[in-house]
C-alpha cells in the first residue's frame, strides 16, 4: 500500500492497480471553505497536489459532505464518471445536485466491492458522529469512518485499513472491532475543530490517542490538523497522548506531501518518503 498525504484529510491510496482517493480538498492557501449554516474557514496549508494532476481513479471515499472535505474544486473538477462512496445523504446530493451519477450511498455496516486487475478494495461503512449532542447532529451532515479492506480478487484480505473520518470518540465505534480484526493501519481524523460557542466537533489528541487505544491498530497515521482555522489541537498534542497511553510507536510520521508505503504482514515497517 503506498499512501501520499495530500493535506487535511485528503489521501490518495495505491494498492496494485488499484488507486482510490479519500475526502477531495483542493482549496489552496487562503480560500475558505464553506461548513454550513454561515460559517466559514480559512485553509492555512497549500495542497500537496493538484486536483488536476490525480491519476486515474477507480473510487472517491467521502466521509462527509463537508466544504474542507468536499469543495468546489473538486466539484468542478473531478471526473464525474468516478465513484463515489458515502453516506447516503451525501450521496443524495452530489447525484441530484453536482452530478456525480455513480455515488453510492452506505449505510453502517453496509459494503461495496471493487476490482481491478486481479486485486480488489471492499468499503464497508463504519459508525462515526460528528457532534456529542443530539440537536447539534442535526445541524451537521452526518458522517462515516471505513473499513478499506485489499487483497487478491475473491481472496481473503491482506490489509485493512481504517479510515476513521471526522468522528468524536463514542461508546459506539467499539462495535467496530467486533466486526473486524485488528486494522494493519488507522487513518485518524483529528484536529479538535472547534465551532462557535467552543463546541469540538473533531477529534483532539486526547480523543484520537483514545480511539486508538480503543481500536488497537498496528499502525496509526494522522490527519485532518493544521490545515484550517477551525483546527485548534496541533499534532504535537496527539503525540504527547499516544506516548503517554504507550502508543508512541505505532504513529507513522508522514507529514503534508509525504509518501509512506505500508507492506502487508505483521510485523513490516513502513517506509516513509
Amino acid at each position: 500500500m503506498d499512501i501520499h498525504f495530500i493535506g487535511n484529510a485528503t489521501v490518495l491510496l495505491s494498492y496494485g492497480p488499484l488507486t482510490l482517493l479519500t475526502d477531495p480538498n483542493f482549496l489552496h492557501r487562503g480560500q475558505y471553505a464553506y461548513l454550513g449554516h454561515g460559517l466559514l474557514t480559512r485553509r492555512l496549508t497549500e495542497p500537496a497536489l493538484d486536483v488536476h494532476d490525480l491519476p486515474r481513479l477507480d473510487a472517491v471515499v467521502l466521509s462527509h459532505l463537508h466544504g474542507d472535505h468536499w469543495d468546489r474544486r473538486a466539484r468542478r473538477h473531478l471526473d464525474h464518471t468516478v465513484p463515489i462512496l458515502t453516506t447516503p445523504h451525501a450521496a443524495r446530493r452530489l447525484r441530484t445536485v453536482h452530478g456525480f451519477h455513480r455515488t453510492a450511498g452506505l449505510r453502517t455496516w453496509k459494503a461495496l466491492t471493487l476490482q481491478r486487475g486481479g486485486v480488489e478494495v471492499t468499503v464497508t461503512a463504519l459508525p462515526g458522529r460528528h457532534a456529542g449532542h443530539a440537536v447539534l447532529r442535526r445541524l451537521l451532515p452526518p458522517v462515516m469512518g471505513s473499513m478499506l479492506e485489499f487483497g487478491p480478487a475473491g481472496g481473503p484480505p491482506c490489509m485493512r485499513l481504517y479510515i476513521s473520518g471526522d468522528t468524536l470518540v463514542y461508546d459506539g465505534l467499539d462495535e467496530i472491532t467486533e466486526h473486524f480484526p485488528a486494522a494493519d493501519l488507522a487513518v485518524l481524523h483529528l484536529g479538535g475543530t472547534r465551532l462557535p460557542g467552543g463546541v469540538v466537533v473533531t477529534m483532539d489528541g486526547t480523543q484520537g490517542a483514545e480511539l486508538a487505544r480503543r481500536l488497537d491498530p498496528r499502525l496509526v497515521l494522522p490527519v485532518h490538523y493544521g490545515d484550517y482555522t477551525v483546527m485548534r489541537s496541533p499534532l504535537s498534542a496527539f503525540l504527547a497522548e499516544a506516548d503517554a497511553v504507550g502508543l508512541g510507536d505505532r504513529i507513522v510520521r508522514c507529514g503534508h506531501g509525504e509518501h509512506v508505503r505500508v507492506p502487508c504482514g505483521p510485523g513490516a515497517v513502513p517506509e516513509v518518503y
